[in-house]
């Protein structure tokens, strides 16, 4: 009896020509960006977690703590890095002057963040602002307050502040020698020495620690850390130090202003995911993400127009320091100089 095959049904060609289409064409990849940040982990995922379920772009992140620049450097044209993200305005221009960034020309970017907020052209953009606040006790009869009156002998064994060196107070005094002069700011900085409570160190939370222990009644430290103790776990240690403190946005006596520094992000120089890495920038900037940056970090945001978290809403009204950022980064080595010689760390 001879046998007889059955031909395929059309459903059954169909799907087989589908398989051998497949195999021919390869291993469908998803979408990815590398990320190099020096962030806090717990700043960052949040932020990446929302961009990678509204776009399907996988985000693969390297937490960098030291020694971005020179990471980059070393790993060269064969760096997986798409995105480098740091703090400060000086690191951002250390990235580009070790010239491993790359420009971006992006409608999206310059329409969301000012113009004196990134480079001009392209190489680094601002994503987040870090106001630098007077921190004063809460029975204090304060309404205002300048960054020059840390000096004042008022506050003479009052005063606590942490490293004349960290960055964070470079650039504050970077910006007092951009506009009162060199003179001016070291003469600043020993009256500031001679009003602490407790040698200059620690971090911007033990500010509003010392200021409830009694050590100290005002601080200079970032406005976002307030707004993380004070919307820390009732009982907790961080929630008392916030709960101790009042949040004053100061300004400069001879510039209506608040002293910024910013959290920021640039293309890598050879990144093999750029157009990702343009989109995940975009998406930074974007309502949903600032949002998320000022409800989920207490960060101020770089978009206009974005809802503020109540307790950083709280604080006041912030009116931004006009000294371009880049003027600020251009004294932070003689900043670190008049630390030095003024002996605030000694």
């Amino acid at each position: 009896m001879p046998i007889r095959f059955r031909a395929p049904s059309f459903a059954r060609r169909l799907s087989l020509l589908a398989a051998a289409l497949s195999l021919m064409a390869g291993p469908v990849l998803a979408k990815e960006v590398n990320l190099y940040t020096t962030r806090e982990p717990k700043l960052v995922e949040p932020l990446i977690a929302a961009f990678t379920q509204d776009t399907g772009v996988k985000v693969n992140t390297v937490f960098v703590k030291d020694g971005l620049l020179e990471r980059v450097s070393a790993e060269g044209a064969q760096s997986p890095a798409d995105v480098l993200m740091t703090v400060d305005i000086g690191n951002l221009l250390d990235l580009v002057d070790g010239e491993v960034t790359q420009p971006v020309d992006s409608a999206a970017l310059r329409t969301a963040i000012p113009a004196n907020l990134r480079a001009a052209d392209g190489q680094w953009f601002a994503l987040s602002l870090r106001d630098r606040v007077a921190y004063v006790a809460k029975d204090l009869d304060i309404q205002s307050f300048h960054y020059e009156d840390l000096a004042n002998p008022r506050w003479k064994g009052k005063v606590c502040i942490r490293s004349g060196q960290h960055p964070y107070n470079t650039a504050l005094i970077a910006a007092l020698i951009a506009h009162d002069g060199a003179e001016a700011a070291e003469q600043w900085l020993r009256g500031v020495k001679a009003n602490l409570a407790r040698p200059a160190t620690g971090g911007d939370r033990d500010v509003a620690r010392d200021i409830l222990g009694g050590i100290c009644d005002v601080g200079i430290a970032n406005a976002y850390y307030a707004g993380h103790m004070k919307n820390a776990a009732e009982g907790s240690d961080a929630r008392r130090w916030g709960d101790a403190i009042r949040v004053i946005r100061p300004t400069f006596k001879n510039a209506p202003g608040t002293h910024v520094n910013v959290s920021g992000a640039a293309v890598a120089r050879h990144a093999p995911h750029r157009a990702e890495a343009v989109q995940l920038l975009e998406y930074l900037v974007s309502d949903k993400a600032q949002s998320l940056y000022a409800r989920a970090n207490y960060e101020y945001p770089v978009r206009a127009g974005v809802t503020l978290d109540p307790t950083v809403a709280s604080f006041g009204p912030l009116t931004i320091d006009t000294l371009p950022l880049t003027e600020i980064a251009r004294h932070r080595k003689q900043a670190s100089e008049l630390v030095d010689r003024a002996g605030l760390n000694q």
